[in-house]
């Protein structure tokens, strides 16, 4: 113990009490076992469907498929991915308002999804609505 009871010693004692670092120590390895799992980043979710939502009144818009082949839509125009950040770049230029529409099959694959996305924001367009169906 740090406390010397005798009287007939004047010294100082110079140990260290190392039992409140100790608590501290195990204090913090408790709260970091129980926080461990909780930082996981690959959490497995199911989606939910959303309700029926009406789309705000836009002035100008175009939209962007992505049918169940993965082949992309620009209007109804159909274009290879490479040509797609050309052509919303020509049309960010004519109206720099733009609002686009993305609608994606169900079934597509999510990276091309995610692909014709990054496309679209290296394009410049920061007003981007995902479509999706009422349950």
């Amino acid at each position: 113990m740090a406390f010397n009871t005798s009287g007939d010693n004047d010294q100082m004692m110079s140990e260290i009490n190392v039992t409140p670092l100790v608590d501290v120590m195990l204090v913090l390895l408790v709260v970091f076992i129980v926080t461990a799992p909780l930082l996981n980043n690959a959490v497995h979710v199911n989606l939910p469907k959303t309700v029926a939502t009406a789309p705000p009144e836009m002035k100008k818009s175009a939209a962007v498929t992505v049918n169940k082949d993965g082949k992309i839509y620009l209007d109804k125009e159909e274009l290879a991915l490479e040509a797609l950040g050309a052509a919303l770049t020509k049309i960010k230029a004519g109206n720099a308002d733009l609002t686009l529409h993305l609608q994606a099959d169900d079934g597509v694959n999510y990276g091309r999804v995610a692909k014709v996305m990054a496309v679209i924001e290296h394009a410049g367009i920061t007003k981007l609505s995902v479509m999706t169906a009422p349950q």
